[in-house]
């Protein structure tokens, strides 16, 4: 053997991932016989053990774990390659991959993807829904062309991620009818702390946007008596409907049920009811700064814009 193949490298992901040969050939469709050539080849050409036999099963060594970290990013940028390639095609081809957090990937961004759609008809968009944190890590790991989100990145990735301003939103304090707020217009500051909320997740972009809205007001999240923490809006609202709490949602989220009459806006002032207190928050774009950007997402990130 004069050098590791490409081909090499996947049997050892595969034997590396299922830590058994037979079941690592049958995911490769290919006989258990040349996975396990390969591996040997390997092995003997650079002296060293890549797994352990011990009876029937297989442990990865050191010198595994190694080759397993750098053949999974050698994989990962020819992957890469390979699209870029295919883009050089006019956008015959193709796949863009988004993380995005559930208020954006429900309600502002089908619209985009829409007008993408329009123009380019025969590229694959794979959309991921998540909430903030989750949308960071990913988009961090590679596994997003691009993530969206509605909160801050958290500072141990804020090195690693790009951040660029696409949007904005707008969270409101909203109420059912069985909610004594629902016959009052306005509230002041000091009576947030008076009823019960239903909360996003910790994670969420809307729940990170909220507790630092609250502490510009001076209320510590704490102090509110929290009833329920649920996974998402569509949730929340159904569990407005239905109880006297409160919860801060997205404008984009509750028009429906605001024509309905099933919920209200409650308006918060200030202590002296002098000044209407607000709570909005950007929309953002996030990409890797080392990785490479296909022309797919340069174009998506385009449209993004508009």
């Amino acid at each position: 053997m004069e050098h590791m193949t490409l081909e090499q490298l996947r049997i050892f992901l595969a034997v590396a991932e299922h830590l058994h040969f037979t079941r690592a050939a049958e995911a490769l469709y290919i006989t258990q016989p040349a996975v396990s050539a390969a591996i040997q080849s390997l092995e003997a050409w650079y002296g060293v053990k890549l797994f352990h036999r011990i009876g029937r099963h297989i442990e990865i060594t050191d010198a595994g774990l190694l080759l397993q970290t750098e053949a999974k990013d050698i994989i990962d940028r020819i992957k890469l390659m390979e699209r870029g390639l295919r883009e050089l095609n006019d956008f015959q081809r193709g796949e863009l991959k988004l993380g995005t957090s559930l208020t954006i990937g429900n309600y502002w961004l089908p619209a985009k993807i829409s007008r993408f759609q329009e123009l380019y008809p025969n590229i694959t968009i794979k959309c991921t829904l998540a909430n903030t944190e989750e949308i960071c890590d990913g988009t961090a790991a590679g596994l997003f062309d691009l993530g969206l989100i509605e909160a801050d990145v958290k500072p141990s990735l804020q090195k690693d991620l790009a951040q660029e301003e696409i949007g904005s939103d707008r969270l409101l304090i909203v109420v059912g009818k069985a909610h004594p707020w629902y016959e009052r217009p306005k509230i002041t500051v000091d009576d947030l702390s008076k009823t019960a909320w239903v909360m996003r997740e910790s994670g969420s972009g809307t729940q990170q946007v909220f507790e630092q809205a609250l502490l510009s007001w001076g209320v510590n999240p704490t102090e509110l008596e929290i009833m329920l923490v649920l996974s998402s809006g569509e949730m929340v609202k159904a569990a407005l409907e239905s109880s006297a709490r409160a919860a801060a949602i997205s404008e984009l989220m509750v028009q429906k049920e605001f024509l309905l009459g099933t919920l209200r806006l409650v308006k918060v002032m200030d202590s002296d009811r002098r000044k209407s207190l607000e709570i909005t928050r950007p929309f953002l774009k996030l990409q890797h700064n080392k990785r490479f950007q296909t022309r797919i997402a340069k174009v998506f990130g385009e449209i993004l814009r508009q």
